[in-house]
């Protein structure tokens, strides 16, 4: 088999949270279409006869990656052990986002975050929190992310509507104005101060 060809459409599948269509990595891979889907199937047979955790499957029309059937004994102990432990800070700030923005599209929350939210969103998925909601109508046609209703039920509150206002945890804009104030003031005043001496004369 053609090993580049082998490593790019394992590339393609493995960073895509949706499926893959033979038709998109022909396309992109200035290959036929009917090559692409033999490849995936001769993958897909390699994977099952080295005897993997997981499988090449075809789902939906596409390609994706997944645990293998006679593994979900385990993935399922794993992922209830997952679910006891704790959220970690940049889950927080991510599902934080999702709650107040969505629905946002993985690209839009990695420019207020400043890094790739993808490890993330797959384990709030994994846990229940979040979820594709929509798809976007511009180009590129982003899937757009939302919570669930487990996700309210966590929190305790029957709709959206009833979590905080975010504007409860900004403070004043005159607190911040005042804040402002008294750090300009504190280096003017070290910036003055002349550097004085332990040592004696």
């Amino acid at each position: 088999m053609d090993a580049d060809l082998i490593r790019a459409i394992e590339a393609m599948v493995l960073v895509s949270q949706e499926p893959v269509r033979s038709e998109l990595m022909a396309q992109l891979l200035e290959r036929p279409v009917v090559e692409i889907e033999h490849m995936c199937e001769r993958l897909s047979e390699s994977y099952e006869q080295a005897g993997h955790g997981f499988e090449l499957a075809k789902i939906a029309g596409g390609w994706r990656f997944q645990t293998h059937p006679s593994m979900s004994m385990y993935v399922e102990q794993f992922l209830l052990d997952g679910q006891r432990a704790r959220l970690s800070n940049p889950a927080l700030e991510t599902l934080a986002i999702v709650a107040y923005k969505q629905p946002i599209s993985r690209m839009q929350i990695a420019s207020i975050r400043g890094v790739d939210p993808d490890a993330v969103l797959r384990t709030l998925h994994s846990r229940g929190y979040v979820t594709i909601v929509s798809t976007d109508t511009g180009p590129g046609q982003a899937s757009m992310w939302g919570t669930t209703q487990l996700f309210l039920e966590k929190l305790g509150i029957a709709s959206l509507a009833d979590m905080p206002e975010i504007s409860s945890f900004v403070p004043d804009a005159n607190i911040i104005e005042a804040l402002e104030k008294t750090l300009s003031g504190s280096l003017e005043l070290e910036e003055e101060t002349p550097l004085t001496s332990d040592a004696p004369d």
